[in-house]
């Protein structure tokens, strides 16, 4: 499950647009941030995408993108030409295809390698997704999750809602401001759909008046159990009560919003939260922010804001840009299993140890976090300094907390232990992937 929003010009303090997206996965799912340069290929070449090869383009654009270590495709990223797409699964009547297709994450990637502006983004995901059709296992060790996808979609100019549902399609554009998580949301106010949409959905029964898409197409248990209305209600409200001063700031707070002062992890039965954490194995297990972004899209080049790890509540955001070397080191590649050379799983081993007593842990190095977040965030938005050796300070920064705090928080004694269900779910997950807890 995700969070995906999108401020535009007369909702933002500076009159830039600003993206943001908690990718929700699998809390064993690590998740890589990648930078690919711009490429160009010979005629008859192919790209191989998760589950299937397809024709590549001639040239495609660098990219910047946060993507599930098993799978070609990407949750969320930005071209060198300012695009930024975010995805989320969207569930539906209309039965999902399980072989020989594109992932939601597949047309993401290509849509940023292809695009050079999001309209253009836009009408590349459309034809890919006639042309191959969308679907496939998108779930990591849960083999049975396949689902269809919605899409934010914008460049420094303009922002477009893209949601599906097999093989049928709707948009609009964005005005203000718009907030999607995993359900469908265009109604009968939409600007494009496909031609065969509404005549499709009342043969099958499924509109009774007026055509609404989200309506007619919508998969009622799937998309209620996912929380989805709950996330996506608290996502307005929190961008109608920044209206006109949304900026990086309040976009951070926005992706680590628990919608509560005293959240607690292990109490929840469904996915209710922005910042999301997994609890259990029906309805929380593919619930935890396994990484977040935030693009601010002004008229220069785009600046990244990313965690490169799990639970932003207990994370830094940090900056990258394209230009010199992009991206810090970040370790050894990711996989399956633990890896303490790899930045994502050395975090990760923090955050497991602070489930073991959340509140308390998290506040011992809170402020930590906080402090030298800020020092970065004063730094570039303040004084407009930008540059790799930011982007490495910050990232160097992150690792030094995690050091300082790990043999601390190890050994502080548990006050609130969850319950036994949580405790168990989380003793399953860590052995599984073999952290050292």
């Amino acid at each position: 499950m995700c969070d995906t929003f999108i401020a535009l010009q007369p909702a933002t303090e500076d009159g830039a647009i600003i993206f943001g997206k908690n990718s929700d996965r699998e809390a064993n799912e690590a998740q890589s941030l990648e930078y690919h340069p711009p490429k160009s290929y010979t005629s008859n070449s192919k790209v191989k995408c998760t589950y299937i090869d397809i024709p590549q383009v001639e040239r495609t654009n660098g990219i910047i993108i946060s993507r599930p270590f098993w799978m070609w495709g990407a949750e969320m990223g930005v071209n060198e030409k300012g695009v930024v797409i975010g995805n989320e699964a969207v569930f539906t009547k209309i039965k999902v295809s399980k072989n020989n297709v594109l992932t939601g994450m597949d047309l993401l990637r290509l849509g940023l390698e292809r695009a050079d502006s999001a309209k253009n983004a836009k009408h590349i995901i459309i034809d890919l997704l006639k042309q191959y059709g969308q679907g496939g296992v998108c779930g990591f060790v849960d083999k049975s999750m396949f689902y269809h996808n919605s899409f934010i979609i914008a460049d420094k100019l303009e922002a477009y809602i893209l949601e599906t549902a097999g093989e049928f399609w709707v948009t609009k554009k964005v005005d203000k401001y718009y907030a999607i998580s995993n359900g469908l949301t265009i109604g009968s106010d939409y600007d494009e759909i496909h031609p065969n949409a509404e005549s499709f959905a009342r043969k099958k029964g499924w509109v009774k008046g007026d055509f609404h898409f989200a309506k007619a197409f919508s998969d009622f248990l799937y998309t209620t159990f996912s929380a989805c209305k709950i996330r996506q209600n608290r996502a307005i409200k929190i961008l109608e009560n920044k209206y006109k001063g949304i900026n990086v700031r309040s976009a951070i707070s926005h992706l680590r919003d628990h919608n509560s002062n005293d959240f607690n992890p292990a109490n929840a039965l469904l996915g209710k939260t922005i910042c999301a954490h997994a609890g259990n194995s029906i309805t929380r297990n593919a619930s935890q922010t396994t990484g977040s972004m935030i693009v601010h899209l002004t008229k220069n080049k785009p600046t990244i804001w990313i965690t490169a790890t799990s639970a932003p509540c207990i994370s830094m955001f940090k900056p990258v840009w394209f230009e010199d070397g992009v991206i810090p080191n970040l370790g050894e590649d990711l996989g399956a299993f633990y890896n303490e050379n790899s930045f994502w799983w050395k975090h990760e081993l923090l955050h497991r140890q602070i489930l073991k007593d959340y509140n308390n842990r998290k506040n011992s190095l809170i402020f930590d976090f906080q402090n030298a977040e800020k020092e970065i965030l004063d730094l570039v938005l303040h004084t407009n300094k930008k540059g790799f050796s930011i982007s490495e300070k910050a990232f160097e920064r992150h690792k030094q907390i995690i050091e300082e705090n790990l043999p601390k928080i190890s050994t502080l004694k548990v006050k609130n232990k969850p319950n036994i269900y949580y405790s168990n779910y989380f003793k399953k997950l860590n052995k599984k992937v073999k952290i050292p807890i």
